[in-house]
């Protein structure tokens, strides 16, 4: 099997909505939507941004409009009236909204964004995003949302102030729907401080990548028999002085503390010992080839969920993928290694 890798931005999305499956339906939005992918594109990739007048946009919202609106009535109005108090509230209005834009572009003018690595996650799950927020001015900078570009949830926003020369972080999220090493996707910021007129955000490509493990089966079936230890009598002799193991037995009086598995003990309120009598004579290997299961994406989910249960367990055990085998060991970074292999197998 070859790796799988996550391709670039924006084919990581997910599969195509009708619309843009069949643009002739819709050539507006078809239009629309390669204009942003071209010049997303042009974009360059990095953890670190530090926002200017380049990199930072701004446009009227709908409240500026309307407010745009009004503000040509009443100045109709007044040169037609002959209005002195009508020029002074229109150009008054036209000057407090003239400021609120310089003040809302350079609440993110100025800016440093920087993205922190994510951790793995499983596929299907929320990978949360770290992204630290450091302000160099010595005003605080209200009202900036922080947000995955493209994403349709409602409350995908987290807003936040960074305090005047301090920094403050954000998390947001994203949810990666297959396995293999997947590349952050565009993250937005904005800000509508302090009118609300004026729409002001940047759009940020951030170079981290994020490996994502396959999801565990749900109700996957025990694990499998251990094989014959191999090595002979040396294997053997290995085996006895490491006290190492591939199962566990109900725990029987007179057993030594060291060999009691506590960390089960502690889940299920049960004594259960090691089998150290097992350990000489097999190893549990956890294999592509023998997981019972025609799909491969199947086979990845059962030997993840494997993999997670043998570690709850506290065996050791080792992995077997076509051209990769990892040898028998227990540990978080064991764990992590095997799940890390099925993730790029």
């Amino acid at each position: 099997m070859s790796s799988v890798q996550g391709s670039a931005w924006p084919a990581e999305r997910g599969p195509l909505t009708p619309d843009a499956q069949a643009p002739a339906l819709n050539p507006v939005a078809f239009a629309r939507r390669r204009f942003r992918a071209w010049w997303q594109a042009r974009l360059p990739h990095s953890d670190t941004m530090t926002l200017t007048q380049r990199n930072v946009y701004i446009l009227p919202t709908r409240p500026g409009f309307m407010l745009a609106g009004t503000l040509l009535v009443l100045l109709v109005g007044s040169i037609n009236y002959q209005l002195n108090l009508g020029y002074l509230l229109t150009f008054l209005l036209a000057g407090c909204a003239i400021v609120g834009m310089h003040v809302s572009h350079a609440t993110l003018r100025g800016l440093t964004l920087a993205l922190m690595q994510p951790p793995p996650q499983f596929a299907g799950a929320s990978a949360p995003l770290t992204v630290t927020l450091a302000n160099a001015r010595a005003s605080t900078r209200y009202g900036i949302g922080l947000a995955v570009l493209d994403a349709t949830q409602d409350d995908r926003w987290a807003w936040t102030d960074v305090p005047p020369q301090g920094s403050c972080t954000v998390q947001v999220a994203f949810r990666p729907q297959r396995r293999g090493l997947h590349r952050v996707p565009p993250l937005t910021a904005e800000t509508r401080f302090p009118l609300g007129t004026f729409r002001v955000w940047t759009v940020w490509r951030p170079a981290a990548q994020v490996l994502v493990y396959p999801a565990p089966e749900a109700h996957p079936p025990p694990l499998p028999a251990g094989e014959p230890r191999s090595g002979g009598p040396a294997a053997l002799r290995r085996a006895q002085g490491t006290g190492e193991f591939e199962g566990v037995r109900a725990y029987r009086r007179g057993d030594p503390m060291k060999l009691v598995v506590w960390k089960k003990a502690a889940r299920s309120g049960e004594l259960v010992s090691r089998d150290t009598l097992q350990a000489q004579r097999v190893e549990l290997w956890l294999d592509y080839r023998q997981c019972g299961v025609a799909d491969p994406e199947g086979r990845l989910a059962r030997l993840a969920a494997w993999v997670l249960q043998a570690d709850r367990l506290g065996l050791d055990y080792g992995l077997r993928l076509p051209g990769q085998e990892v040898e028998p060991g227990a540990g978080e970074a064991h764990k992590r290694r095997c799940l890390e292999a099925l993730a790029l197998c």
